[in-house]
């Protein structure tokens, strides 16, 4: 059956049998609880079909690939016609999840954030394997003093450790994207710095990038009237760029400002 892509929702299917079947060997899924995000046509579906998932969820936006998927697999899946957006993942099962995701492009850093957050009421899956952009990935991963460093980098290593598993080609995917994609893991990290409310981590990391190439002194004056003494018992130099400073700063500095505001 012939399947037409639809822009809109950032479809590009990948064909690759060989990072089909590496995607599926990154984490041992026999008799584990299975979510698939945007599976297409259902080419990783198939691969993770036959390494025996105990439960196996699939979240579909597109309705016409929702009655593909309920045709070709039957009851061996449980499809959820929905925007990943408006769904609240950890009513899915009451079990942890493993989750298997190439992302539609256009909202993949709004979706792994809106993961981050939802960590604070319950960690409802065991980890994530998703698909990005390079450059996406590249600004997951990045650490400190890296230009690719920012919010996301910040926010993505808060909650979860992170792996890079493969770099793929654009002629692994139908259509074929203009860019190469990344696959990354996440797992859950054991301990984590304690915030009262993952939006200020949001909120101050916005601050602070929103003019990467400036000195830290204007941010910081912007987020708190004693920025002088703030920066003094952090010890950080305000001459210094928003790039310059660790992930755990950042998470001190969020503290701190939630401390002054109660």
């Amino acid at each position: 059956m012939n399947i037409k892509t639809k822009k809109s929702l950032g479809q590009n299917f990948l064909i690759d049998k060989n990072i089909l079947k590496q995607i599926v060997n990154t984490v041992d899924i026999s008799n584990k609880e299975i979510l698939e995000i945007g599976p297409g046509s259902g080419n990783l579906t198939t691969y993770i079909l036959k390494k025996n998932p105990k439960k196996f969820y699939v979240v579909e936006k597109d309705n016409d690939l929702s009655l593909l998927l309920k045709k070709k697999f039957n009851d061996d899946i449980e499809i959820i016609n929905d925007d990943i957006l408006k769904i609240s993942e950890n009513k899915i099962s009451k079990n942890k999840l493993t989750v298997f995701g190439n992302l539609p492009y256009n909202i993949s850093t709004e979706i792994l954030s809106k993961w981050i957050i939802s960590m604070e009421t319950k960690i409802w899956f065991e980890c994530l394997v998703l698909m990005f952009q390079k450059e996406v990935a590249d600004r997951i991963i990045a650490k400190s003093n890296n230009s690719n460093y920012g919010r996301l980098s910040i926010l993505s290593n808060w909650k979860l450790d992170i792996k890079k598993i493969i770099d793929i080609k654009p002629q692994s995917f139908s259509p074929q994207p203009k860019i190469d994609s990344s696959l990354l893991i996440f797992t859950p990290k054991k301990k984590f710095f304690k915030l009262n409310n993952a939006q200020n981590l949001e909120k101050l990391t916005r601050i602070f990038f929103n003019q990467r190439r400036k000195m830290l002194k204007k941010p910081f004056n912007q987020i708190f009237k004693n920025a002088e003494e703030i920066s003094k018992k952090f010890n950080i130099d305000l001459n210094l760029r928003p790039q310059n400073l660790e992930p755990e700063t950042y998470f001190k500095l969020v503290k701190e400002f939630e401390s002054l505001r109660n």
